[in-house]
């Protein structure tokens, strides 16, 4: 197969987008020379332009205000897209652009009409990870491989963020480990709970320790009543950085804990410690979507969660202690 210029679509949120760059790197591996674009959403760009495999970032919000957004795509002269995440506007418009290779999911009704490579599988029903699940798309442009969660890990291809400002830079304390806690997920997944992370401030140590709390701006009000902030060692980060700039932030400091979410991801992707706190419910577990980094982990309280296995609403996730958290980092000589 002829592959010259692909674009990889995914327009959803920051984590599925962290696990779908190590398609870009692998891609990049087969046919080193095509030119890659990667379809999304202005939320993630700055996500997308860590990955030094794509040449090209594609604004899908922008796409649709334009006055022909089927022409946007013929201009691309795009030989082949992945359609990641499912939707059926572009799969509609790629096929009126003509692209040749237009690969999706069997399971989704519009691919029939809308995709002429169609890849068999299920992410409901499977065992594996986000991000090796994302790989399967491939097998129509000859690259069937199972890869490993550390083999993804390889594929990252990040390059150095930003620069912190001087401002934030002066944040950072070297002679302690930075630790970022980001408590909320926008409703994205199940979380831990403030009264956890407020007692997980309290017993990590003050002078090994120094602890920054994110979030937007929305979740401040939320948040900022139920935290020690009165500790010297803790610094509200709450609502006051872009996106680029916590990525940036990030970068600088030495690891993250939080629930399933995009600063998870991007943390674990950076190579810092990101410790992620998980339900072991199908399909929001760890099996599916841990962290992946050489210094990320996931913790879950019972992996034999009783009401979890049945599908059933539960806290457990709650339970995990802020102990265990700490004998996580000793363990690690992290600090």
């Amino acid at each position: 197969m002829n592959v010259h210029n692909i674009i990889i679509s995914r327009t959803d949120s920051i984590g599925d987008v962290v696990l779908t760059l190590p398609l870009a790197g692998i891609i990049k591996e087969h046919y080193p020379n095509c030119k890659l674009y990667f379809l999304g959403k202005t939320y993630t760009e700055a996500v997308i332009k860590l990955s030094k495999h794509v040449d090209e970032f594609l604004n899908w919000d922008k796409i649709q205000q334009s006055e022909n957004p089927v022409n946007e795509f013929k201009k691309l002269r795009a030989d082949t897209i992945i359609h990641v995440f499912p939707n059926k506007q572009i799969a509609q418009m790629a096929k009126q652009a003509q692209i040749p290779n237009r690969i999706g999911t069997l399971g989704r009704f519009f691919h029939i009409t809308t995709c002429n490579k169609k890849v068999k599988f299920s992410r409901k029903k499977s065992d594996l990870h986000e991000a090796q699940l994302n790989t399967k798309l491939l097998q129509p442009i000859g690259v069937s491989h199972d890869f490993s969660l550390n083999g993804l890990i390889e594929h990252y291809g990040l390059i150095t963020s930003e620069p912190l400002s001087e401002e934030l830079g002066r944040l950072v304390d070297k002679t302690k480990f930075n630790l970022i806690l980001h408590p909320k997920s926008k409703g994205s997944a199940k979380e831990w709970g403030l009264n956890n992370f407020s007692e997980l401030i309290k017993i990590l140590p003050k002078e090994k320790f120094k602890i920054f709390v994110s979030g937007t701006k929305e979740e401040a009000d939320l948040i900022n009543n139920q935290l020690p902030f009165e500790q010297e060692n803790v610094v509200s980060l709450l609502g006051k950085l872009t996106l680029q700039e916590y990525i940036s932030f990030i970068n600088e400091t030495d690891g993250l804990i939080a629930a399933s979410t995009g600063p998870l991801h991007i943390a674990a992707a950076l190579g810092k410690v990101a410790i992620g706190l998980y339900s072991p419910k199908k399909p929001i577990h760890p099996g599916r979507w841990q962290p992946l980094g050489k210094k990320a982990s996931a913790l879950v309280y019972d992996e034999n969660c009783e009401k979890c296995k049945k599908g059933n609403d539960c806290d457990c996730i709650s339970k995990i202690s802020a102990n265990t958290i700490v004998d996580l980092l000793m363990k690690n000589n992290l600090t």
